[in-house]
């Protein structure tokens, strides 16, 4: 009976267990069109590929110690998956057009990326269709090009902001799954700042040799000291006059720290609202600090006097390799940063009425 007993349970392990040294993703489309081959990417680099058989079916194997992201493209279509050894992941597509009309198992991670797609294809659909009624109308009537900015920029917002909360959500309760990463790495960084430096803090460690991950980890932390709620780093630098300027001399008022070149076109094109929030705040206890990225003296000059930019400006004339733009991680202008009078950042990036909304609330 013992004698038995063991036979059968060999033969039950022998066809029971999986390979752990390999992950094998198996699919069948069933509109394929005139596609042959599907294509398997690693960090976007392709690892493999296959030809779809008679029957529209294709297989792969492939080896990951570590969950990590793959991508399977045939024609336009692309389909983000998570793999490591042992998965087993099954495909049904329905056809190449639609990003998100398949059927997924074998991966609990790749599972939930194919959640979150759903959740995203809703709001991205909202968004074509805020952009095509916008580009239909001022196609039919130029001249309504400044109203339907109005009406419809509040309806992108709501959608944005909206978007960002479903993200988060399912982030943070995704957190100990590379699949809630995936859909944190899809928030844009400039509005979801803090919230995207707390994820960043509460994923330390649970994905330890993840190039992506680190990738993430070490960019929050490099932001994070330039980021709301934190003191603005000192620095000293030489004003336009020739003088020596520090950012401890404005200490006691509010003060936009102004990140900008005379050769940046949106900057310039900024400039206007800028003056006129000036002219409206700066008898609040408000004042600006012009910070500009240009390597020419001349230019500079002529630029802050052309858009009459009356408040103090500083220069290292050393465009991108200023050490004040790495102090303050800018990767692009126009930047900006509000420091309330204790030196601290409460805002950044704002801009015209959005910048005039803010300091309206604060500097009652």
């Amino acid at each position: 009976m013992k004698k038995l007993s063991f036979v059968v349970l060999s033969f039950l392990l022998l066809f029971s267990c999986k390979p752990k040294d390999s992950f094998t993703i198996t699919g069948k489309i069933d509109k394929a069109g005139d596609s042959k081959k599907v294509y398997l990417y690693q960090h976007d680099a392709i690892i493999d590929s296959a030809f779809l058989n008679d029957k529209k079916e294709f297989s792969f194997t492939q080896k990951s110690v570590e969950a990590d992201f793959f991508n399977l493209s045939v024609g336009d279509k692309l389909i983000v998956l998570i793999a490591k050894n042992g998965d087993e992941i099954e495909l049904n597509i329905q056809g190449i057009e639609a990003q998100n009309d398949y059927v997924i198992s074998g991966s609990d991670d790749s599972e939930k990326v194919h959640d979150f797609s759903l959740i995203a294809s809703k709001y991205a659909t909202i968004f074509n269709d805020i952009q095509r009624e916008f580009v239909d109308q001022v196609s039919k009537d130029s001249t309504l090009q400044d109203s339907l900015r109005k009406v419809l920029l509040p309806q992108f917002e709501e959608n944005m902001a909206s978007y960002s909360k479903k993200t988060t959500e399912f982030g943070l309760a995704n957190s100990g799954s590379l699949a809630g990463f995936y859909a944190m790495g899809t928030l844009e960084q400039e509005s979801n700042e803090q919230v995207l430096i707390a994820y960043a803090e509460q994923i330390k460690g649970k994905f330890k040799n993840n190039t992506a991950v680190e990738q993430f980890l070490k960019r929050m932390e490099a932001i994070k000291p330039v980021s709301i709620g934190q003191m603005a780093p000192s620095f000293e630098m030489a004003s336009s006059d020739g003088k020596v300027v520090k950012l401890s001399d404005f200490k006691g008022k509010y003060v936009l720290l102004d990140f900008w070149a005379s050769w940046c076109g949106p900057c310039r094109t900024e400039n206007p609202n800028i003056v006129r929030t000036y002219a409206a705040f700066k008898d609040k206890n408000f004042t600006i600090l012009g910070i500009s990225l240009d390597d020419d003296k001349d230019s500079w000059l002529k630029a802050i006097k052309k858009d009459q930019l009356s408040w103090t400006h500083v220069s290292e004339l050393k465009r991108w390799e200023s050490p004040i733009a790495n102090l303050y991680k800018i990767e692009g202008i126009p930047a900006s940063f509000l420091l309330d009078p204790e030196g601290k950042i409460i805002a950044k990036n704002l801009r015209g009425e959005a910048l005039t909304k803010f300091l309206r609330k604060t500097l009652k």
